[in-house]
């Protein structure tokens, strides 16, 4: 207090103010709005940019890693677009005659909250970055900014203008063949499908299958691995949708699938595959599909939709085929709660309980209709009553036909007779059938060793081994088109040695200049 009162009085001696005035309010100064949205812009603008620039970097090397780093690095920059930095982006990257920026800037224009005043976001670009308005700009960068229209428009819920946008911006697309664009017009017909599929109704969806068509046949004549596959994958997708089971078999049969394609795209493929064989009762086919794509699909969170639906069918699909699933998938933390509902099913089916069975399926009846395994688990009534059959084949040597028509709660004894004798049929059960009698009496087991069971075994797990070898090696990436780069050093090699030979034949180099060195 003392120190104080001296330097009050020393300041009103000096006649000078408070040094210190205003000073003690400044840390508790937090930046305004409007500087955090700046910043936000021009970071935004400024990974946008770097974008542009690894474009021109995979069209210059003519390598397509660059352009997946770019498709890579659109899912982060998706939640921070508006439609004001869209805008901004465009007019400073597109020259003023391109026709291409009047329909994006009437696009993005409604949606954005200043509506037609632009002058603010003008006056923050000047902040933000420097970009000029290139005279000649690239095919790559052009449907890069289309692509990102896109995505804002479907992540704003505005299907009918993006249908519109995509429809538009395929028929343009559908005139480039460049190889650079692959990657790029891949994502650019997922799109267009996608919004098409979330209109009202499935005349859309049905609709666009001629211009997938189209573009299918164009991609396959121009050797464009990665548009044929997404669009294979599209049309799958596209036909069951809308329970096209011979048509979707039908493209398979005439469309060859690349096998350099995206693991992601193999995995829906085998997916799409699985249920259209499952469907056409070739379960086997449709558990090897399935079992491929679990194992191919990403075990991460992103991905946990793609491979509870690949599980919940592969379950069925096991069932009909009358194995039990393996305990193990129902306790994985990603597939524990979605598979609940199958769980008891699979309960039901393996004691063979016809009653339990029918309880699960009406109690569940919601959960599997939505899923799209209804019409597969009305199937396994069958299968229940061959897996009672068996189990009371294991228990008793000798048994009933009417024990077995109370004990499976079928109509009558003939129906057990028949059911029975199918099952003998087909391998189910080790039994003989008194028709006279009417009772069943199973055979005495005999030794699994002695059958061709361990060898069968032995080769599905053979065969699994090298088909996951040829996988890998077919999955390693080299840089593209790297020998061609040898193949143009050695060229203007064998030109500078020409060169050299012509110089010293007419006499205006010597041997001992230094240059040349050794022919």
């Amino acid at each position: 207090m003392v120190g104080e009162q001296i330097i009050n009085v020393i300041r009103k001696a000096v006649g000078d103010e408070d040094p210190m005035e205003g000073i003690t309010a400044e840390p508790s100064v937090q930046p305004d709005d409007g500087d955090k949205s700046l910043k936000e812009r021009s970071a935004v603008i400024a990974d946008i940019t770097a974008s542009f620039a690894l474009l021109e970097r995979a069209v210059a090397n003519f390598d397509a890693r660059y352009t997946l780093r770019v498709l890579r690095s659109l899912n982060t920059l998706r939640k921070r677009f508006t439609a004001s930095i869209l805008v901004d982006i465009i007019k400073k990257t597109f020259p003023p005659s391109h026709p291409a920026l009047a329909s994006l800037e009437s696009i993005l224009i409604d949606d954005s909250p200043i509506g037609n005043n632009t002058n603010h976001d003008d006056t923050a670009m000047d902040v933000d970055t420097d970009i000029k308005p290139a005279e000649v700009i690239l095919p790559e960068v052009d449907i890069y900014l289309h692509l990102a229209v896109q995505v804002y428009l479907l992540d704003q819920g505005q299907f009918e203008k993006g249908a519109r946008f995509s429809d538009d911006l395929v028929k343009r697309m559908h005139g480039m063949n460049r190889r650079t664009l692959d990657s790029l017009a891949a994502k650019v017909y997922f799109y267009y499908s996608i919004f098409n599929e979330s209109l009202p109704g499935s005349e859309a969806s049905i609709a666009i299958r001629a211009q997938l068509l189209a573009s299918l046949r164009t991609a396959t004549l121009r050797k464009d691995i990665d548009t044929q596959a997404t669009i294979i994958v599209l049309l799958l997708r596209n036909y069951l949708s809308t329970s096209h089971i011979s048509q979707a078999d039908l493209l398979v049969t005439h469309a060859a699938f690349p096998e350099t394609a995206a693991n992601n795209l193999f995995a829906r493929y085998s997916y799409y595959l699985g249920r259209i064989r499952a469907i056409q009762l070739d379960y086997s086919s449709a558990h090897e599909y399935l079992i491929s794509a679990t194992r191919k699909a990403p075990q991460v969170a992103v991905a946990a939709g793609f491979v509870q639906a690949a599980n919940k069918l592969n379950i069925i699909v096991e069932l009909l085929m009358g194995d039990i699933p393996e305990r193990s998938i129902f306790r994985q933390p990603m597939l524990e709660k979605p598979l609940r509902p199958y769980l008891a099913l699979v309960r039901a089916v393996r004691v063979g309980e016809l009653d339990a069975f029918q309880t699960t399926v009406n109690l569940h009846a919601e959960t599997f209709k939505r899923d799209g395994t209804y019409t597969l688990i009305s199937r396994l009534r069958q299968n229940v009553i061959k897996t009672g059959i068996r189990m009371m084949s294991i228990a008793y040597s000798k048994i009933s036909l009417r024990d077995i028509c109370v004990r499976l709660r079928l109509d009558s004894e003939e129906s057990a007779e028949y059911i029975v004798a199918k099952a003998i049929r087909d391998g189910v059960i080790e039994a003989g059938l008194n028709n006279e009698k009417g009772y069943m009496q199973s055979k005495e087991l005999t030794d699994v060793y002695a059958t061709k069971e361990p060898q069968d075994q032995f080769h599905e797990r053979i065969k699994f081994c090298m088909q996951l070898h040829n996988e890998c090696v077919t999955a390693m990436r080299f840089p593209m088109n790297q020998h061609r780069l040898e193949l143009k050093n050695a060229q203007e090699a064998r030109e500078r040695e020409r060169e050299l030979v012509k110089e010293i034949q007419s006499g205006d180099r010597d041997d001992d200049d230094g240059d040349f060195e050794g022919i």
